[in-house]
């Protein structure tokens, strides 16, 4: 007879081998090539993160994005800036595209080049030569060429705004021509050439008269066209009331310093613009940024702003779905989470982490999925007790502030599994870098070894992995019921409300952008 301890039946289906080593070394199962790009796409920032350097990074996005097919690589830059509201990642999917498929990259450059920071963006990785070549070739100018030339003049006020490069510089380097006398002027004013002042745009003839009188109404520029000039509390408070809601949040403390809320209407009309949700919806806003918002105004703030933003944050994760069942769900607190969603840079880098972003979508769902169960963890399930009638913003910060320690993705299944619980959807936001529960031997990993328990309870259950690191590997291989999704933006709560309910599988989110037209 077999020897048993060496033969014994295995309970449940056979658990696919490791086929990769993540960041720590620890194993882990790889991405598909497309969804590598995908998750890369709505995650990567080119900032240093905790396992990884920006050149590290950018040589990984560079190997993915040349692997997939053209169409494949055109869709993802397109979903990455029009559902993840990514900034670089998708003008450096643009311009390996522009070398691989000319043709795709015409049908892709107006829907990734939506502003003209972008523009600039996207010239700006051309002339670094890290995608392949130096110079923009003639279907990139031609491109950048008609965006100049039909842009708006309020468009190319915006753009102008920023250096490395500037629009004077871009302007020079492609030599637009100009289709009026008009924006002959407005291109010659740009780049400083002297130009006839009477044909630029009205409100630039009034923002010039006003920088050199100081007298008039205020002109209809951009903000930072503004700030350098010497203004009075009533400038300050019609730059307020004529803001978006993104450029208010973003100077809620510029105001309250310049005197803008010492007048009682001024704060109901920023409080009102801060929790509407059609603005807030126009404004293609993370969740966190509300987040950031709340964390640093001031200590005089009135408290009808911070108010607002506890309600705008309710409204912005209003799409979390809610999900019939017992739900947990299972935020990483552990110490590579403390890095910056959007990586370290020299004066530019985020105040949020990933633990922030973690911890908010944890109390997101605790909030509409009311008797769900957060388990939050780094070496083990960490014990904190949250409050469901408090906003997602203070659960959120309690959740935080436990960050530290090493990763263990079983820990939450295991410590379920040992009081024997069968949820019906496991929601874990981490960045997949497991490494305490390791295990040799080609075997597959721990999480889902524990996963496989709970399964055999509640074979309907499903688990979700909100991967927000740009690193690659996953702890729990896709399959019908593990769904793999990235990204910081709501987009990812579609993808869950989808995969939740029964209508989509787990490929669903690189369906989806399969899906996009060019």
């Amino acid at each position: 007879m077999a020897n048993k301890s060496v033969f014994a039946s295995i309970k449940g289906r056979l658990l696919p081998k490791a086929t990769a080593n993540n960041a720590h070394g620890a194993p882990a199962y790889a991405y598909s090539d497309a969804h590598a790009l995908a998750q890369v796409a709505v995650t990567g920032t080119f900032g240093g993160m905790f396992y990884q350097t920006p050149q590290e990074e950018l040589e990984y996005v560079l190997d993915v994005a040349e692997v997939v097919e053209p169409r494949f690589l055109a869709q993802t830059a397109i979903y990455a800036r029009q559902s993840g509201y990514m900034k670089d990642m998708p003008a450096v999917l643009l311009a390996v595209l522009a070398r691989r498929d000319p043709v795709l990259f015409r049908a892709a450059f107006g829907r990734v080049v939506d502003n003209g920071k972008m523009l600039r963006t996207f010239v700006q990785v051309i002339r670094s030569g890290q995608t392949g070549r130096k110079s923009l070739g003639s279907a990139p100018k031609a491109m950048v060429q008609n965006w100049l030339n039909t842009a708006s003049d309020r468009a190319l006020l915006n753009a102008n705004i920023g250096s490395d490069p500037s629009l004077a510089d871009v302007i020079k380097m492609v030599h637009p021509k100009p289709a009026s006398a008009e924006r002959e002027a407005l291109f010659a004013w740009i780049v400083g050439r002297p130009c006839n002042l009477a044909r630029l745009p009205q409100a630039l003839q009034d923002w010039i008269a006003f920088r050199e009188t100081g007298k008039g109404p205020m002109p209809d520029v951009p903000f930072q066209m503004l700030t350098p000039l010497n203004l009075t509390p009533q400038h300050w408070a019609q730059i307020a009331r004529k803001g978006s809601w993104q450029m208010v949040r973003q100077n809620l403390n510029t105001f309250q310093r310049h005197g803008v809320f010492d007048v009682a209407k001024n704060v109901d009309h920023v409080a009102s613009l801060l929790r509407d949700p059609q603005a807030i919806a126009k404004a293609r806003a993370f969740p966190y940024q509300l987040m950031v918002a709340a964390q640093n105004v001031t200590g005089d703030m009135p408290r009808e702003i911070v108010d607002a933003l506890h309600d705008a944050m309710e409204i912005a994760v209003q799409n979390v779905p809610k999900v019939s069942g017992q739900v947990v769900v299972c935020p990483d607190v552990s110490g590579s989470m403390t890095w910056a969603v959007t990586g370290y840079r020299a004066g530019a880098t985020s105040a949020v982490r990933h633990v922030d972003v973690a911890a908010l979508v944890a109390a997101s769902f605790q909030r509409v999925n009311r008797g769900s169960q957060v388990l939050p963890f780094d070496f083990d399930v960490r014990n904190v007790r949250l409050q469901p009638r408090d906003t997602i913003l203070t659960n959120a910060e309690r959740l935080a502030a436990l960050a530290g320690g090493g990763t263990n993705c079983s820990a939450p299944l295991k410590w379920l599994n040992e009081r024997g619980r069968a949820p019906d959807l496991v929601v874990f936001v981490s960045d997949n870098q497991s490494w305490v529960d390791a295990r040799g031997g080609g075997q597959g990993t721990a999480m889902l070894t524990e996963w496989e328990v709970i399964k055999r309870r509640n074979p309907k259950a499903k688990l979700v992995c909100i991967d927000i690191a740009p690193y690659g590997t996953t702890q729990a291989q896709t399959r019908s019921d593990v769904l793999n999704v990235g990204g910081f933006s709501d987009a990812v709560f579609d993808q869950i409300a989808a995969f939740t309910t029964g209508r989509t599988g787990p490929d669903h989110w690189v369906g989806e952008i399969e899906k996009i037209e060019l």
